[in-house]
């Protein structure tokens, strides 16, 4: 085993250990962090109103506490933004990571305490590297450097006192010192505000490194390393990097893009990790990779609780906490954390896939789905059938988006993609029968639509030339760091705005 991985991995020998206490030990951890969130935030104007301290089991907190979207906290986050103090949580909250908005919001402006930052997001990162290096004993990981592509936007003043950016600028202007040793590009690089400028200044910098791992959101890291490859005139990654041996990967389903990132990369030996990092927290953490699900992590001062998806807008509806879950069912996810969201509808939605331990996959979002006929087609449905089109065509999808076709008078419902392939399938039109067929596959409410053709017919297939969806992003000014194409709407919107690129 490596030196410097021998001493990380006997430093993080008790963290481990950790690990798999929660792990064997689910409920009573989640209660405890629970209690310990409550007892902290008592003195808040939250923990005043509801009775923080006189709360003495889940069931009294569930009823208590309301359920809460971002729209509901919008006067909070306004006084919050603009320097009012214990609020939400205990002291003043300097740092808000933007993302993307809601339906009523151009932007989301989530807290991040000093608490979340230390106790969720840094350990999260942490936890990651133990858990790799623990798998991988032989990894050379910290002999080179960690390549990072996050946020194109830089750090702003809000008011009088917060601070804004996306999530990774935030944990970059954070970050002790030291870790500047290891990561690539450096901090100036990092903030640049202009994603295309970033992606020349990366690159000139890292070809000439030692890049042992990669870290960020799939569909922009394809974006970087198809900029590497044309500069360096190398044919795949490998070549550029030999010691390349991991890329940590999160924000979107890594299902369409695998077959593509083996290709560019080129090597066997390279590893492909999962993470669940939102700008609320870090959630998830890919423990094994024979095993595409992630270990829900639950000391991380995030309490969780779940609503059945199909009832997620319901406000009768109940949330349950880990001891009710049941896999195979599609949950929004509830979260409680020590940035100050109480009872907070994430608008994720997960499927557990076992509760000993407690281990999911992301199936979407609550917002991201087509049920314009009761077919109920979320993300995960989607990311399946494009994998199994692909595979049956020999097609690359680089990107995709999708949503109804409504019924006319003379003409019956379906689906249309836009889709834009690295490789084209040998013939769209069984592209289109194996999309089709997975989705009768993997979502009976669909199979049962499609019978016939009685409400829905074939899926449209629209083929999107090279560098469509960028194009398509960069006019919502939604180019790079932590932005995604949205896989699925209910309406027309993203399709009709997208087919003016085509």
């Amino acid at each position: 085993m490596p030196i410097i991985t021998s001493l990380f991995n006997a430093f993080n020998a008790p963290r481990i250990k950790r690990i798999e206490y929660f792990k064997n030990h689910p409920l009573e951890v989640q209660e405890r962090v629970l209690f310990k969130l409550l007892d902290m935030a008592s003195n808040t104007v939250q923990g005043k109103k509801y009775g923080y301290r006189e709360i003495r089991s889940i069931e009294s907190f569930q009823e208590r506490v309301p359920l809460v979207s971002y729209e509901d906290l919008l006067p909070e986050i306004g006084k919050l933004r603009h320097g009012a103090t214990d609020l939400l949580w205990p002291g003043e909250v300097k740092w808000f990571a933007k993302s993307s908005g809601t339906t009523s919001t151009k932007s989301k402006f989530i807290s991040v305490t000093r608490e979340a930052l230390r106790g969720c997001h840094y350990r999260g990162i942490k936890d990651l590297l133990a858990i790799y290096s623990r798998n991988f004993p032989e990894n050379r990981l910290f002999y080179g450097r960690a390549l990072t592509l996050g946020g194109s936007h830089k750090i702003n003043p809000e008011g009088n006192h917060a601070l804004s950016g996306d999530l990774s600028a935030i944990l970059l202007e954070n970050a002790p010192r030291i870790s500047g040793f290891w990561k690539s590009p450096d901090k100036s690089t990092a903030l640049v505000d202009d994603f295309e400028r970033k992606l020349e200044l990366i690159t000139s910098k890292a070809v000439g490194q030692n890049i042992t791992s990669m870290s960020g959101v799939p569909s922009w890291y394809l974006t970087l390393i198809k900029y590497v490859l044309k500069f360096t005139g190398k044919k795949d990654l490998s070549d550029v990097w030999p010691n390349l041996e991991v890329f940590f990967h999160g924000g979107i389903s890594f299902v369409p893009y695998r077959d593509i990132y083996k290709s560019l990369i080129g090597s066997d030996k390279m590893k492909y990790m999962e993470t669940y990092n939102a700008s609320e927290g870090f959630f998830g953490i890919q423990d094994d990779l024979d095993d595409s699900a992630m270990l829900l992590m639950l000391d991380n001062g995030v309490f969780y609780e779940f609503i059945p998806a199909d009832r997620a807008d319901d406000p009768d509806v109940a949330a349950v906490s880990l001891r009710d879950v049941v896999p195979g069912v599609n949950y929004s996810v509830v979260i409680t954390t020590d940035s100050g969201l109480w009872r907070y509808k994430i608008g994720d939605t997960i499927v557990f896939t076992s509760t000993d331990p407690y281990k999911f996959r992301i199936s979407g979002r609550v917002k991201q789905y087509i049920n314009a006929f009761g077919e109920e087609v979320i993300v995960d449905n989607a990311d399946r059938a494009i994998k199994a089109a692909s595979e049956a065509t020999g097609a690359t999808v680089t990107e995709y988006t999708a949503g109804p076709v409504y019924m006319e008078i003379d003409s019956r419902g379906g689906h249309e993609w836009i889709i834009e392939f690295e490789r084209e399938p040998d013939s769209l039109e069984n592209f289109a029968e194996v999309l089709d067929g997975t989705l009768k596959e993997v979502n009976s409410d669909y199979e049962a639509k499609r019978y016939k053709d009685i409400n829905l017919v074939k899926p449209l297939i629209r083929v999107a030339p090279g560098g469509t969806f960028n194009r398509w992003m960069k006019s919502r000014d939604k180019l790079g760091g932590q932005n995604k194409v949205p896989r699925l709407a209910n309406n027309r919107d993203y399709l009709e705005s997208l087919i003016r690129f085509l």
